[in-house]
């Protein structure tokens, strides 16, 4: 009866659906504004506009009937499972496990408009597609005279005759925190000194302007001045002659780092510029990350910034830009219908962001106006004719000679307003420069604003006041479209700077650091929710002073560790070893005191009585699941010691969703049982633990045990128990079945790892060793995946690879080890793999039987260990059946999607790009998407394939400043998850695409594991432990809780959330529109909920009691919220 309602609703969900959509299409044509009524006389235009709108109407019904379609789909699906309570893993008389089906799907309300977004709605198609711009350049790089990479530029002196030209140059001085030193190394030496010079040199004249960025040192010279400096700098800041631009933490990598970090370094950037100077940033700076994603614009929108600046894009769409004077734009998300996205973009021009590439095209010239180059002083110009001292006798000429640069310069632009930056790397450190510059700029200033006929008005501004002056020009408030500008969509990847000398190696660089990144990043989000909802419940008790609020220093620090590392030079793997080590440092330090965090807010959330609660960090309650010797070691597994007590762990989800995880523990006896709180046997799986190809630890054994499903995140306890060897015990794993050295006498089979099917579900592989070749069937879906290691060379010429560059010697030659793999498979209830051991690579292909989402996918693991090579770069290479011609896809920073096409007219190292979380190909039936616990470039160079860069050893500097090679490889463990799904939904040739929600939670289990802590042996007894589930219901799929981050000095917390944008048929829990948050947390209620601007920095409405919350598609959305 039950389910007979449930098709009824559905069905009429469907009907429902079908007539409002139909209702909306017959509204559009009968509301056209362009129809007018004339007497049934239609005149030819008429006729043209209806049959424009029966060709529309056609279109959405042929959208509706697909739209429909996936809905049918996931009825059938809802109606064709049975219902009943979920099943229980048991285990049956002849000792086998029986696992339970996949849970029935659960389905919210599938609000039409979310179909419509994901197949592509229909908003203003951009002036520019960056796809389509790569499609139609030649990349000839022809000579462009004294601008190298562009072109002669010619005027009119009377072209400003109407309107004078208004130049605003802005001073800066780049601050990298961390590259050729280290991060203390660096302030120490240089930026205190600038910052200091900054605070008395501004005083001097109210003129003056100065920008800056980089908040990590900022803060740190904060901490170290006194009152009356600090009250200086915020008068400067008032006055508007120091402007922070962009306010991050630091100014991050776009290629490398995930949207997490870069939004979690921002809001600590701009909550910081808060509380200390009561700023908010108004403009985005970024001249030096080494391509510019399309998150970061949306990201920045989201904070409230009106406006931004890039400088690093390829020398010929510069060129292009520049000639078709698209050199700003409004830069929107290829998904956004509406234009809410759109924020104002200026690309600078010229090869650099240093003086002799910021005054116009010239570069000789330019370096003229650098008064740090003035004869006598430690660096001069290249093109040997030095600066020389603006006096009275030479003002005329030099000033006119300026404004001949500042004219050209302007032609590329649209305005009259023209920005000029007057800066470069650690510039201004000294007080002779302050004066050198601002002095001698002043003299030409004033001399050229004394003389009305050469039509310009030249000031020192900030970023802010440029882009205030464009607006002005045309009477609209910062912020709002600017009528006149075209609109672009997509990023700035790959990058050149010149020749064909492409920054796609550091996609890959330091591998290492990269994976290491992404852990810490992992425990930062579980550690800031569990903190945040254990001290909530403390003070709910009245028990938050014995709680450890010190432990929020911990969360601070690691926030910022996180965040220095997101730099432009430290994940891209371009910095001087010293200094990835002292990043390394920085990272485990957070790393380890995250854990501890962590173990402290889990140990009161599971005591069953909270009044036995004691906190003493010298014997801690839990203990951690591994450990790392140094910053550059590989993690290792803690070993539980076995008695005859039982062994308790705390397994912490951090996830939101309900998570059926294999999780490993290692032991030291291999008679163990794994039971559920309750005492009830949970499927295991114990094996050997490996040393090597051949040898097994001693006393060292793996269990690893599938937890009952729970509503997440969570903390659960199973309990670990040694078992008699009778047939009440678990059953052992089966030890390796086959264990043979391939190409050798013995023959090496092809092994089967099959998951039992799970309500029409399939995933089968089939293995050789010999080969390397996978076949993969999933649900019907046939295909074949061959996996093959590759070796890139370098260059013999004077250019070679390096950190930044990827300059490879010719194609990838195949990787040929000194003697053959050696292969381990093994086979089990819960899951079975199979271990191949080469000379420099490792690699574990892992098929769990089990039901949910890790069924589903093939995981993958590769131990690299390359640090006998010279100038090599391993690579690891997918080859299937998928027709998918010259088209893949890969993430930006984890959050949307960017379509690639393989462009041949360019090297074999321009079509390569990065690979934060995933990257897939596709045909009409099949996508297959390899997943990515860690950043790395990857590239499709054939129709079919997939390549991946694990990792590069490279000897020697590639001439970008750096003046070192790669050399410090360490042993390194890449993961991945391959993902084979059958499309449904086909609109391909799209600027535009999204991995499915499986996918997107395929990813998040990757990147976001299970944490075990096991509860320390005590004597007696240990108190009574309940499991802890803070949601009250199991959250859609769709919806992410990207943080629950506590507010220093205060009581409420900053939510943040997503909801991914999926296309076709639903196979989880979706969201409605509206989400009631009121009730959310279990044991908690919800006080107040303010949305505000994604740092916190802006309100957006007033706080209400309505605890209900609206997500649309792709929208990433920060509420203050009051837990208690």
């Amino acid at each position: 009866m039950k389910l007979k309602k449930q098709v009824t609703v559905c069905g009429a969900a469907i009907f429902c659906v079908a007539v409002f959509s139909l209702y909306l299409m017959l509204d559009r044509v009968q509301h056209d504004p362009t129809r007018h009524q004339s007497g049934g006389n239609f005149p030819r235009s008429q006729i043209s506009v209806l049959q424009n709108r029966i060709e529309q109407l056609e279109q959405l019904l042929e959208e509706n009937h697909e739209i429909i379609s996936h809905i049918k789909d996931s009825v059938l699906e809802l109606t064709a499972h049975a219902e009943g309570p979920p099943a229980l893993p048991h285990h049956k008389p002849n000792g086998s496990w029986v696992l339970p089906p996949e849970s029935r799907p659960s389905f919210l309300s599938v609000s039409p408009q979310d179909c419509q977004f994901a197949l592509g709605g229909k908003g203003q198609s951009p002036d520019l597609q960056m796809l389509a711009v790569y499609s139609l350049l030649p990349f000839d790089n022809q000579d462009g005279g004294v601008w190298k990479q562009g072109f002669d530029i010619t005027y009119e002196p009377s072209e400003w005759d109407t309107e004078p030209l208004q130049v605003f140059v802005v001073p800066h001085s780049h601050n990298d925190p961390g590259w050729i030193k280290t991060f203390d190394k660096y302030y120490y030496d240089q930026t205190q000194h600038i910052l200091n010079s900054m605070v008395l040199k501004m005083q001097e004249d109210p003129r003056r302007r100065f920008i800056w960025s980089e908040i990590s040192f900022f803060s740190k010279w904060w901490d170290n001045i006194s009152a009356q400096k600090r009250a200086a700098v915020r008068r400067l800041v008032g006055n508007g002659q120091l402007e922070m631009v962009t306010g991050g933490w630091v100014m991050p990598d776009e290629a490398n780092s995930h949207y997490f970090a870069m939004i979690d370094q921002l809001i600590e950037g701009h909550q910081w510029l808060e509380k200390n100077i009561g700023v908010t940033p108004r403009s985005g700076w970024a001249v030096d990350p080494f391509g510019h994603s399309s998150t970061m614009p949306y990201l920045l929108k989201r904070s409230n910034l009106t406006g931004m600046l890039i400088q690093r894009v390829h020398y010929a769409i510069k060129k292009h830009f520049a000639a078709t004077q698209n050199l700003e734009f409004m830069w929107r998300q290829t998904w956004d219908p509406d234009a809410s996205t759109d924020i104002f973009c200026h690309m600078m021009p010229f090869y650099s962001y240093d003086v002799p590439h910021t005054c116009g095209p010239d570069p000789k010239i330019c370096c003229q106006f650098d008064f740090k180059r003035l004869p006598g002083g430690r660096i001069n110009c290249p093109w040997k004719v030095p600066p020389r001292a603006i006096t009275d006798a030479n003002v005329a000429e030099r000033a006119q000679l300026l404004l001949d640069q500042y004219r050209k310069k302007s032609k590329l632009y649209r305005s009259k307003v023209l920005l000029v930056p007057l800066g470069d790397d650690f510039r201004y450190d000294k007080p002779q420069e302050w004066d050198a510059q601002f002095l001698n700029y002043q003299r030409i200033f004033d001399f050229l604003n004394s003389r009305p006929n050469l039509h310009v008005q030249a000031q020192f501004g900030t970023l802010s006041d440029y882009f205030d002056a464009l607006y002005k020009k045309v009477g609209i408030v910062p912020g709002m479209k600017l009528p006149g500008f075209p609109v672009l969509s997509g990023d700035f990847f790959s990058y050149a700077d010149r020749e064909d000398h492409y920054w796609t190696g550091y996609y890959t660089s330091r591998p290492f650091y990269k994976s290491l990144d992404r852990v810490l990043e992992a425990h930062l989000r579980g550690a800031e929710i569990l903190y945040s909802l254990a001290l909530a419940h403390a003070r709910r008790a009245g028990a938050d002073s014995r709680y450890p609020l010190s432990d929020y220093a911990l969360l601070s620090n690691a926030r910022r560790n996180l965040g220095l590392f997101q730099h432009h030079d430290a994940i891209t793997g371009t910095a001087k070893e010293a200094v990835a080590v002292d990043y390394g440092v920085r990272l485990l330090h957070s790393l380890t005191n995250l854990k501890r965090v962590i173990i402290n807010a889990a140990h009161y959330l599971v005591l069953g009585d909270k009044d036995t609660y004691h906190n003493d960090p010298t014997a801690p309650f839990l203990g951690v699941d591994d450990t790392r010797p140094s910053q550059d070691s590989l993690p290792e597994r803690t070993v539980l010691r076995m008695d005859t007590s039982p062994r308790f762990l705390v397994v912490f989800n951090p996830l939101e969703q309900e998570r059926l995880s294999v999780v490993p523990v290692l032991v030291d006896s291999p008679h163990v049982r794994v039971l559920s709180e309750e005492g009830q046997p949970l499927p295991s799986q114990l094996s050997v633990r490996w040393s090597s190809a051949t040898d097994t630890v001693p006393d060292v054994y793996q269990v690893r045990g599938a937890p009952v499903p729970l509503p997440a995140p969570i903390l659960i306890l199973p309990i670990l128990r040694v078992g008699l060897p009778s047939s009440h015990a678990a059953p052992a794993a089966m030890t390796p079945r086959g264990l043979s050295s391939v190409g050798t006498s013995v023959p090496a089979p092809w092994h089967k790892l099959r998951r039992l099917p799970s309500h029409g579900r399939h995933l089968h592989a089939c293995f050789s060793g010999r080969s390397g070749l996978l076949q993969v069937r999933a649900g019907g879906c046939r295909l074949r995946v061959s996996c093959e290691f590759l070796v890139y060379g370098t260059r013999t010429s004077k250019d070679k690879s390096g950190a930044y560059l990827f300059l490879p010697d010719g194609e990838a030659k195949p990787y040929a080890p000194k003697d053959p793999p050696v292969v381990r498979v093994t086979e089990g209830p819960l899951f079975s793999e199979v271990t191949s051991y080469y000379q420099h690579v490792q690699t574990v292909v892992r098929l769990y039987n089990v039901p949910g989402v890790e069924g589903l996918s093939l995981d993958l693991s590769c131990l690299v260990d390359i640090r006998d090579h010279i100038n090599k770069e391993l690579a690891l290479r997918l080859s299937t059946d998928i027709e998918s011609d010259d088209t893949f896809f890969t993430d930006l920073n984890g959050f949307q999607i960017q379509p690639r096409r393989y462009q041949r007219k360019l090297p074999l190292q321009a079509n390569f790009y990065p690979m934060p979380t995933m990257a897939y190909i596709q045909d009409a039936q099949s996508r297959l998407t390899l997943h990515t616990a860690q950043a790395l470039g990857v590239s499709s160079l054939g129709s079919g394939q997939l390549e991946v860069i694990l990792d590069r050893r490279l000897m020697q500097d590639d001439n970008r400043g750096l003046g070192q090679g790669l050399k410090d490889n360490k042993r390194t463990c890449n993961r991945f998850r391959l993902l084979l799904e059958r499309r449904t939904t086909v609109q391909d040739g799209r600027p535009i695409s999204f991995p499915s929600l499986l996918s997107h939670i395929t990813s998040m289990h990757l990147n976001a594991e299970a944490l075990v802590m096991p509860v320390a042996q005590e004597k007696p007894a240990p108190p009574v432990l309940r499991s802890f589930m803070p949601l009250s219901t199991t959250l859609p799929c769709d919806f992410h809780i990207l943080n629950l981050r506590m507010l220093q000095a205060e009581v409420s917390c900053a939510l943040g959330a997503l909801r991914p944008a999926h296309p076709g048929r639903p196979p989880f829990s979706l969201l409605s529109p509206q989400l009631a948050l009121g009730s959310l947390f279990q044991g908690l209620e919800m006080g107040s909920l303010q949305p505000t601007s994604l740092t916190l920095m802006y309100p957006l409405g007033t706080a209400s009691n309505s605890t209900s919350i609206h997500l649309d598609p792709m929208e990433i959305a920060t509420f203050r919220i009051r837990l208690g």
